[in-house]
């Protein structure tokens, strides 16, 4: 049988203090029961899904509230979509018991035979989801109800998970005999310097604590068997054991972060990162990050699993949250690990594409609610969810589209972040990779993006973020391909061969456009006509860039995507012309609306602009009447190449969540620099002397999706970038000696334009 695609939600309820932190809520998956047809047309075989004890019964079984899960499970059975039933993901039980309670087990054990009586078609189950997980950050590191902090709580813990799954099987058996145990763990391996082999040791023998209690392997030979017995759990370890029975399937959840690296100078590394044993101190960092030849990765951490337990395997869970092409590699390496392992006769069943409606929160382990989301198959961020690429991927290989039973899209050209030297600590550099060199899946040449605009701020952001994405391009000026030339044009596809083309090229200056009518019209409207014609042509996507300034401002509301254009100038008017020839030219292009920029890396963007001449002590004249979405270039790049991997067309508007007068946007800075905002001068816009028109309000929104940061995060991401490259006040005053002319001051009311 071939390697079966199986899907999963994130379903996490995990109890911090007094707070349950739901994901079903949080990605609104508790509300839309026909996210169950969008898994289903993926074509996968079975779905990881919660019947969670804390959700139905949180008051008691005779209190119990099926409606919700009568109603998903039926779905999923017209669907035919077979159900792996969680009990227990990540959480410790309803308000009154906990993973410390000895009532646990009994409780969910009750629990389950409930479930199992009212579904008994249900022939899978994960009643604790990674129990070993679970009572590390609940019972060692504290991090989740009830919060213990040592070796004692943790493995108290963990013999109530194993008790209970054991109790739950029974009671699940008792109704079903056939239903299967699908026990999942993340199976982390710990790699150390030569002075800390010892703890790295010891929590390599840790991380197979469950599977080994299920398994009956913890006899007085085992590495842990003394920890159990000082806790005083001997007895009952020696009870659960006799009792359980193997997994039927041992699923693994492996996540980049998953393995980790002991360092015993704790002081190259950030102060979150530093801890110790009580022996030594020592830092606790991603393998991936600190190890020259490489973290050992997926596919060995399944072959070591499989050479201890011999129990067939899958992998339960593969999400990356990163870009989206970091996502696809992701998928597409543990895909080739396990048809590889399969090869090889290890018995491995499936791949489970997880969080396919994504994960909140989990950047803080849940901890903390600052709204941080990371899409997974599906985009929730949308009036409904939108399939990114992932969800393309796993449908191929869900049906046996993919090509010889592999993925290919041109970002799998190159090797994932970490698989890449840059993905190293800066003081890791200069060690060789060992022979781990990422080799391309094409050989020497990847397919690669075509960037117009070499010279301007976007066309080099993009430049910028593709190398740090790992995405082939080819940033080309308007000497080597001028977008108004279909020669020109026509040489450049046919030299690149790009997978797509984003066209960041334009005429910028706003007034300019006023008295330069025909020179504005042949770089914003020619131009993007004749490259989407080609485009269209060759069948290449093409991306390019439209403007706020296609709004008339009465509105005075955001505005989205759809709304009527009705631009005051002629640089508006040759975007608005722009955007209308795209559309009837080339169907696969994707046009992108934005507003004022600013951005790290350019020295003449307004806030850039602003700070150099307040830190000079001069005052900053602004439009206080003029209200906008001012954008961070960093955040419209990355969410323009989502956009693009992901296949959307159309238009997009992609700005930064907000709206702010350019003074407001200068006082936020100002505060942010620490500066005074008092040296902010509001103006209105009829004192300004502007040449060409402006519209008064200007603020976008989407209608497809809110899917970037808000201007707050944006104007933090600024600093943090700013900080990292050693830009305080005294190099705001230096830079301003040298480039705050009169010139650059008057370019600052304008704002960054497309």
């Amino acid at each position: 049988m071939p390697v079966e695609v199986w899907g999963g939600i994130e379903c996490t309820v995990a109890r911090v203090g007094d707070t349950y932190v739901d994901q079903i809520q949080l990605t609104g998956h508790e509300d839309r029961v026909e996210d169950l047809e969008r898994i289903a047309a993926l074509g996968i075989k079975r779905i990881r899904y919660p019947v969670l004890w804390e959700r139905v019964a949180p008051d008691g079984l005779d209190k119990a509230d099926w409606r919700w899960t009568d109603e998903r499970l039926a779905c999923l059975r017209d669907l035919g979509l077979r159900p792996i039933v969680g009990l227990v993901h990540h959480g410790s039980g309803p308000s009154r018991t906990s993973l410390a309670d000895p009532a646990f087990a009994d409780g969910l054990a009750a629990f389950a035979a409930r479930v199992a009586e009212r579904y008994p078609w249900i022939d899978a189950y994960t009643p604790v989801n990674e129990p070993l997980t679970t009572a590390r950050f609940s019972g060692l590191y504290g991090h989740w109800y009830p919060h213990g902090r040592n070796m004692a709580s943790f493995l108290r813990m963990l013999v109530n998970e194993i008790r209970a799954t054991h109790l739950a099987m029974t009671a699940i058996r008792a109704v079903n005999p056939s239903a299967m145990l699908i026990q999942t763990e993340d199976l982390g391996k710990t790699h150390s310097t030569p002075r800390l082999a010892y703890q790295a040791e010891h929590e390599n023998q840790r991380r197979w604590l469950s599977l080994d209690l299920l398994t009956a392997r913890i006899d007085g030979s085992h590495p842990f068997r003394s920890w159990f017995e000082q806790a005083g759990l001997g007895r009952e370890i020696d009870e659960v054991q006799a009792a359980c029975r193997p997994p039927d399937i041992v699923g693994i959840n492996h996540y980049l972060t998953s393995e980790r690296f002991l360092d015993e100078r704790p002081e190259r590394y950030p102060a979150s990162m530093q801890g110790g044993n009580g022996r030594h101190r020592y830092a606790d960092v991603e393998a991936v990050r600190a190890m020259p030849e490489g973290a050992d990765g997926p596919e060995k951490l399944l072959r070591e699993t499989w050479d201890r337990y011999r129990l067939p395997l899958a992998v339960t869970e593969v999400h990356n949250g990163s870009t989206r092409e970091e996502q696809l590699r992701w998928l597409s390496e543990i895909w080739q690990a396990v048809c590889r392992l399969r090869s090889q006769g290890v018995d491995i069943r499936a791949v489970t594409a997880w969080a396919l409606f994504g994960s909140c929160e989990w950047n803080s382990l849940l901890t903390q609610r600052n709204g941080y989301y990371e899409p997974g198959a599906f985009d929730v961020r949308a009036p409904q969810p939108r399939a990114t690429a992932v969800a393309k991927a796993v449908r191929e290989l869900a049906t046996g589209a993919a090509n010889g039973g592999a993925l290919d899209h041109p970002v799998l050209d190159l090797p994932g972040w970490w698989r890449r030297e840059d993905r190293l600590f800066p003081w890791r550099r200069s060690t060789p990779m060992s022979g781990k060199r990422p080799m391309l899946r094409r050989g020497s040449a990847p397919r690669s993006l075509l960037i117009t605009g070499a010279t301007g701020t976007l066309g080099r952001a993009f430049a910028r973020i593709c190398a740090s994405r790992g995405l082939a391009c080819h940033v080309l000026s308007r000497d080597a391909f001028d977008i108004a030339d279909p020669i020109s044009v026509r040489a450049g596809l046919a030299r690149y061969r790009p997978w797509a083309v984003v066209n960041t090229a334009g005429f910028v200056r706003v007034d300019d456009a006023e008295d330069a009518q025909a020179l504005c019209r042949r770089e914003n409207t020619y131009g993007p006509a004749v490259l989407a014609a080609t485009c269209a042509d060759a069948g290449v996507p093409l991306v390019s860039f439209s403007s706020d300034l296609v709004f008339d401002g009465r509105k005075q509301q955001p505005y989205v995507e759809t709304d009527p254009v009705s631009p005051l100038n002629i640089y508006g008017v040759t975007k608005a012309e722009a955007e209308n020839t795209i559309a009837a030219t080339h169907a696969g292009a994707l046009v992108v609306r934005t507003s004022a920029f600013f951005g790290p890396w350019d020295e003449y963007n307004f806030v850039t602009l602003t700070l150099r001449r307040l830190a000079a002590g001069e005052p900053m004249v602004a439009a206080n009447d003029v209200t906008v979405s001012p954008t961070y270039v960093p955040d419209l790049v990355h969410t323009t190449l989502d956009l693009l991997i992901d296949g959307e067309t159309g238009i997009w508007h992609v700005a930064n969540r907000g709206a702010v007068t350019w003074a407001d946007l200068a006082r936020e800075a100002a505060v942010g620099a620490k500066l005074d905002p008092a040296l902010v001068q509001g103006l209105p816009l009829a004192d300004l002397g502007w040449r060409a028109p402006r519209p008064r309000y200007t603020v976008l929104d989407s209608a497809r999706g809110s899917i970037m940061p808000t201007l707050d995060r944006a104007l933090g991401s600024y600093f943090d970038v700013r900080s990292a490259v050693g830009w305080g006040r005294p190099a705001i005053l230096a830079a301003a000696a040298a480039t705050a002319t009169p010139a650059a001051a008057s370019a600052a009311g304008t704002g960054g334009r497309l």
